[in-house]
């Protein structure tokens, strides 16, 4: 395996696709005018934000465990510090249509889209996940590249952060609701996916070993179903109104309450036994989604 590339700054980012640097902590890449794409299984890892758009495409790009699904008019978005595989050969020169927006973290300090970042949570999604776009959406998106990059041809002054950053929120504001689109598009393929949840989690705590397993994960259901955690959460969200984190402790507190009414095991007991580490923390959970001690709700039914 080839050792990871880490690119640090814009400026490394446009010296290694050989483009010109007008902004230090935001640059637009045009894929078509690159004379060369990166080698096959080079793995890179950047310390600002990337948001890619292919309109063709004939390799795959893997990041984490498989490839994503970066076909025709497809957009990726992708998070500091992940790593990121060209899987194939790169497609000729010809074939490569498409633009790449990379922006600093610094960018965005002391604005407001600086605290919202973690709201756009498709920045964590990973593996064949990627927006597939319709013509209209690719115009617009790509309206908002263009103000950009035509404030990038400026002088930089005390509006350029403003302007550059308003437009950024602007894209990544039609980024969250193609998605939203996206996942009301592909309902039954997500009807599918919460199928699968919901029998992992009844099998999970069916297992007579569950005490030695210990609670099951957001991670443990997103490896299951070959998502990455953020879009399993995402997708549940959007589906059952409850996100993964959510599905596992309704199921968790329904078992324990077949326990409590079905059994003399004491609380301490009840939480080894569904996997809690400490018993007080099962007594918590407990009460926070029920209103109720373990005690009490026995005691009640």
């Amino acid at each position: 395996m080839k050792p990871i590339i880490n690119i640090q700054s814009i400026s490394d980012i446009n010296n290694f696709v050989q483009h010109k640097t007008k902004h230090p902590l935001v640059t637009v890449i045009d894929f078509s005018k690159m004379d060369e794409m990166m080698e096959e299984g080079i793995r890179i890892s950047c310390d600002f934000y990337s948001i890619m758009f292919k309109n063709y495409c004939t390799n795959n790009m893997r990041y984490g465990r498989q490839s994503y699904d970066f076909q025709e008019g497809s957009l990726v978005c992708i998070a500091p510090k992940q790593v990121v595989t060209m899987d194939t050969e790169i497609e000729k020169k010809e074939d490569m249509i498409g633009w790449g927006l990379f922006f600093h973290p610094d960018l965005l300090r002391d604005t407001s889209l600086g605290m919202k970042m973690k709201d756009y949570t498709f920045f964590s999604y990973e593996t064949s996940e990627a927006l597939h776009l319709s013509d209209k959406e690719k115009e617009i998106l790509y309206d908002c590249v263009q103000k950009i990059e035509t404030e990038l041809q400026e002088n930089i002054d005390n509006h350029s952060q403003t302007l550059i950053v308003s437009n950024i929120e602007l894209l990544l504001n039609y980024c969250q609701r193609y998605y939203g689109r996206q996942f009301i598009t592909r309902k039954n393929n997500n009807s599918t996916i919460v199928t699968q949840i919901e029998k992992l989690l009844t099998d999970y705590f069916n297992d007579t070993e569950l005490s030695e397993k210990g609670l099951p994960t957001v991670k443990y259901l997103s490896d299951n179903v070959h998502l990455s955690s953020g879009y399993l959460s995402d997708l549940l969200k959007k589906e059952t109104g409850m996100n993964a984190q959510d599905h596992i402790h309704y199921h968790l507190i329904e078992e324990a309450k077949n326990i409590l009414l079905n059994t003399n095991n004491s609380v301490s007991e009840i939480a080894y036994s569904l996997g809690f580490e400490y018993p007080q923390y099962f007594s918590k959970l407990f009460k926070q989604k029920t209103g109720k001690t373990p005690i009490e709700y026995r005691n009640l039914n």
